[in-house]
């Protein structure tokens, strides 16, 4: 029993970590410029997100897509532009953490 609590404790520093982490690339990547976690700011939220994707199988691909190469249209008339200066990798990191989102 011990050895459990320990190994959820290790996992929960291990998530928050991983969050803030996110969140540091998410504002060194220009995102948090016009979306933020649970509030619309010129785009939408990213717990929106998550959950309009959410049971989506091919949603991870869409989003990496539309993140890299810009889109409009799907949550109104403002568009979001390409984001060709982030790294793929980190386009990858940052729609599995959206999507991660309750």
């Amino acid at each position: 029993m011990k050895n459990i609590a320990i190994g959820l404790a290790a996992a929960c520093l291990v998530l928050a970590g991983t969050a803030h982490a996110n969140e540091k690339l998410l504002q060194a990547s220009g995102c948090t410029a016009c979306h933020s976690v649970d509030k619309k700011l010129v785009g939408p939220g990213y717990k929106d997100v998550a959950a309009k994707y959410r049971g989506n199988k091919g949603a991870e691909a869409d989003l990496i897509r539309k993140v890299k190469a810009g889109s409009k249209g799907v949550w109104g008339d403002i568009p979001m532009p390409p984001n060709a200066h982030v790294k793929d990798e980190d386009i990858k990191t940052l729609v599995r953490w959206v999507l991660s989102l309750k």
